[in-house]
């Protein structure tokens, strides 16, 4: 049988697609690039904005014209709306969330407890989600109540995988050639707590860097709450990323409040402080919410300096999208939703002054870069394209396909989202 693989949104998402396609493999099916001629297609939806939901339709939709495939639909827009996903055409299945974990020996129809996947090694998903990185998942779910957020309800209460189940899975990946680890969770600081013995996710890092022959270890996003002064002597190992997602979401403490987040903006800006004291070059990217609910110039004036402030080194600004279920959604002082436009613009101006303040710290400079992506660009030339530790996008020419390779690259010249560089060496 020849399986399509189809994901949006998230890491988490990447994460478990990846792991779907090596079950259906492992049961002796083909993982294919494209939904035509597929015999079954898994889209992975997402939910956590209305563009994410309408992208999951779309997708689906995608796919049913494409062939006559069944189609088989999960994630948090599936798990959310599954009346509408099982309304759409070609839709055969609707399996919640909390069922994924079974997906693939369900729709086999084989006990689950015969889906071992030893000794395969992980392959990358072939098409457009074709990877270095292996994105692992140690944690799902969340214990959080964010006002805006639609993750918890459809993901459930925050659960951690055991550390023998995350070293086979990232041993499997080692096997695969990958030469990035990507740690990815809903909520990946709160990995541990739910353990009879809680352990923090500096346990885990510290238990995987023993002994394993990662080459890079990154981190997902973080919530700023999470850590304390202490975790950051991590990278004194030379293999973790220097690289920090911490969502903001705000500026105004004010805004805060009403998100329930459990952050201030000088709390966050003393964390940022010690993280950039001891991690040099370290690149801190965020989330920002353009016009919450009740958000008032005075109040996006405040994220607007604050976010301005922080010279982050990359982000995304996302228009208040108010989701079904959610506090928020029902919130007075709702902001118009050109308003909300209006902001997220300015928003992202920042984010991207911020950004290019920082890929012009690096002018000159030498960086190792791990080629994702290699082109044939004329005769015995390719043109790369990769990440720096500390996650600045590279581009180079090379006479040799140099793809799933590091090279020491020294950085020319910064461009709106990457760098031109020439090729030193490799490793």
């Amino acid at each position: 049988m020849k399986v399509f693989l189809e994901t949006i949104g998230c890491r988490l998402n990447q994460s478990e697609i990846e792991r779907m396609a090596m079950q259906f493999r492992a049961a002796g099916h083909e993982v294919v690039d494209s939904p035509t001629g597929a015999d079954l297609v898994v889209v992975n939806t997402c939910a956590v904005t209305t563009e994410a939901a309408s992208d999951s339709r779309q997708k689906i939709r995608q796919a049913q014209r494409a062939g006559q495939a069944a189609i088989a639909v999960t994630g948090c827009w599936a798990t959310l709306e599954g009346a509408a996903a099982a309304a759409l055409p070609g839709v055969e299945w609707v399996v919640a969330n909390a069922q994924k974990e079974n997906l693939v020996a369900d729709l086999l129809k084989v006990p689950p407890e015969e889906m071992d996947l030893e000794p395969l090694a992980r392959q990358l998903l072939p098409g457009i989600h074709h990877r270095t990185r292996a994105f692992i998942k140690v944690q799902d779910g969340c214990d959080n109540f964010c006002t805006f957020c639609v993750t918890r309800l459809a993901r459930g209460k925050g659960t951690s995988l055991a550390i023998p189940a995350i070293l086979k899975d990232i041993r499997r990946a080692l096997m695969g050639g990958a030469q990035e680890i990507v740690l990815t969770g809903v909520h990946l600081g709160s990995w541990g707590q739910d353990f009879e013995k809680p352990q923090s996710l500096r346990n885990l890092i510290e238990e995987l860097l023993k002994g394993n022959a990662i080459a890079r270890l990154r981190l997902s996003s973080l919530e700023p709450w999470d850590l304390e002064e202490g975790f950051f002597a991590l990278w004194q190992d030379a293999r973790m990323c220097p690289h920090l997602h911490l969502p903001l979401q705000a500026g105004a403490e004010a805004t805060l409040r009403r998100m329930a987040r459990k952050v201030t903006p000088a709390s966050y800006a003393r964390l940022v402080d010690i993280a950039r004291a001891q991690v040099a070059d370290l690149a801190i990217t965020t989330d920002i919410i353009a016009g919450f609910p009740g958000e008032t110039e005075a109040e996006f004036g405040e994220t607007l300096d604050f976010v301005r402030r922080m010279e982050f080194a990359g982000g995304h600004a996302f228009t208040f999208s108010p989701r079904p279920g959610t506090a928020a959604a029902r919130y007075p002082g709702q902001v118009p939703l050109a308003l909300r436009k209006e902001r997220n613009a300015a928003l992202r101006s920042v984010l991207a002054e911020g950004a290019a303040r920082y890929r012009a710290r690096f002018v000159g400079r030498t960086v190792r870069v791990l080629w994702e992506s290699a082109l044939e660009s004329g005769p015995q030339t390719w043109r790369l394209e990769g990440w720096s530790e500390n996650y600045l996008r590279v581009s180079a020419a090379a006479p040799a396909k140099l793809w799933n390779q590091f090279s020491l690259v020294k950085l020319i010249e910064p461009g709106d989202e990457s760098f031109s560089g020439e090729i030193l060496a490799g490793d």
